[in-house]
């Protein structure tokens, strides 16, 4: 061995985004003049650079180099012990290689950032908002979500309770809002709400949220009805009001018999007619007349209806989306399937294609700029997409569908930019990705674990734009 090395220290600390320096003294301890070369090894290479990268030395003598380590504040920085090494090649003796070693402790540090998807939820008896909860940091989190709103007018049923999240890792919790007091009739009312995930130690991180509570039966609807049962009581009051006008003229002219035959005050006994004899042959007896008021009997004229009809309209042609493409597909087999389509530039929407085959275009330079995504038999899926200029504004916009329904990633607009990756995660099981982008072509088959995970460009340094898929679940 014709050489000595010494790291100086051998063991040092440096915070996430931040940088450290660390002395390694090199000597020839040889006979002839040489030329070392120094490559970093390990997890943590790609953190570290290495000043000068050659050294040439003169038997006897001994030269330094300075070690940086700048590790970024990402969950990629696994907090704790990481240990690390240099190789020194002599130029003259390329077989006796040296690698010094030395270890990094980086420290913890934690981030988490909560979303509501969606932030607002609307219905009558309950909400089902989820809430998307990432671990941005460099050690696993571990926290407890709850739920609270002015004036208490919202109970929560939220499941799980409590989440651990992996570095770099997101967790998914279901949150089920019920009103404490149902709106019968009415308008809607707008209840502002909080979701709070609490750490211990720190200050809780809330996300805030609008429950629109919706009333039972519409305010039109209530008016109807009041309408309707008042006009019913005023038919109800005038059928018992209501009652025939009958006049008779049978007492008038019995009146006037009697007169007739009553006798006079000098009239003797014998000489009193008979009422026979009184009453004359031709006297009209007495008839009872009964008047009565016509009843209307509503006849009124009637419509013939509408005898017109317009021409019937051409039907369009119904969009066949991903969903269309798996429910056709899993009709005709069981189990776990995916059909998607793309959205490419000057062509707009493609046909779907299903379980592995290729949407897009290859060697045409003509980028995807929105993705149209369904499944079946995994449960829903989630994902949201990454363009070269938007990327992730505000955040991860998460997209959540159920079985069978469409799932749309991205924008058709043309001002908006195209697609440079996208993200991915199913309810159930595994989904796996190729993609291909510009200049690179068909990138390296990714797979979730069983987590969300990003396929695509990398959005830190390529930026290049996608340009075709093939998925698989």
């Amino acid at each position: 061995m014709s050489l000595w090395t010494s790291l100086e220290p051998a063991s040092a600390t440096v915070d996430p985004g931040s940088s450290t320096r660390v002395r390694l003294r090199v000597r020839n301890t040889g006979d002839v003049v040489d030329e070392y070369r120094f490559e970093p090894v390990g997890d943590i290479a790609p953190w570290t650079t290495i000043e000068p990268q050659t050294l040439r030395l003169y038997p006897g003598t001994t030269g330094t180099v300075e070690l940086t380590f700048a590790p970024p504040r990402t969950p990629d920085a696994v907090a704790g012990p990481n240990p690390y090494a240099v190789r020194i090649t002599p130029t003259e003796h390329p077989d006796a290689v040296t690698v010094p070693e030395g270890n990094l402790t980086i420290t913890a540090f934690s981030e988490v950032r909560a979303e509501l998807v969606p932030p607002t939820v609307k219905g009558r008896f309950r909400g089902r908002p989820k809430l998307a909860v990432d671990n941005l940091g460099n050690t696993k989190v571990t926290a407890s979500v709850s739920g609270s709103d002015t004036g208490d007018h919202l109970s929560y049923e939220i499941r799980p309770g409590n989440v651990q999240i992996e570095p770099g890792r997101a967790a998914f919790v279901e949150t089920t809002l019920k009103p404490r007091q149902i709106i019968w009739f009415g308008s809607k009312e707008e209840r502002p709400y909080k979701l709070a995930v609490r750490r211990s130690g720190v200050d809780p991180t809330e996300v805030e949220g609008t429950y629109v509570q919706r009333g039972f039966l519409p305010r039109w609807l209530a008016t109807f009805f009041g309408i309707f049962v008042a006009l019913a009581l005023a038919f109800v009051m005038i059928w018992i009001a209501y009652k025939p006008q009958v006049s008779t003229s049978a007492t008038e002219q019995t009146q006037q018999a009697g007169a007739a035959l009553a006798p006079s005050a000098s009239a003797s006994p014998e000489t009193l007619p008979s009422s026979a004899e009184s009453a004359p042959a031709d006297q009209p007896q007495a008839q009872e007349s009964v008047t009565q008021e016509p009843k209307d009997d509503g006849g009124g004229d009637k419509g013939d209806g509408d005898k017109g009809g317009g021409e019937s309209k051409e039907s369009k042609k119904p969009v066949r989306t991903a969903a269309t493409a798996v429910k056709e597909i899993a009709a005709r087999s069981d189990g776990r399937h995916v059909c998607y389509r793309a959205y490419v530039a000057d062509q707009g929407w493609q046909d779907p294609m299903c379980d592995g085959a290729e949407a897009g275009t290859v060697g045409k330079g003509l980028p995807i700029k929105a993705l149209n995504i369904a499944v079946s038999g995994t449960k829903g899926v989630t994902g949201n997409g990454a363009h070269i200029v938007e990327r992730y504004p505000n955040g991860a916009n998460w997209e959540i569908v159920d079985d069978k329904a469409d799932m749309y990633l991205g924008s058709t607009k043309e001002a908006v930019s195209p697609m440079e990756g996208f993200t991915l995660a199913t309810g159930e099981g595994i989904v796996c990705v190729n993609a291909h982008v510009k200049d690179k072509g068909w990138l390296q088959q990714g797979c979730t674990t069983p987590e969300w995970r990003y396929f695509g460009s990398n959005m830190d340094t390529e930026k290049l734009q996608l340009e075709a898929v093939r998925i698989t679940v």
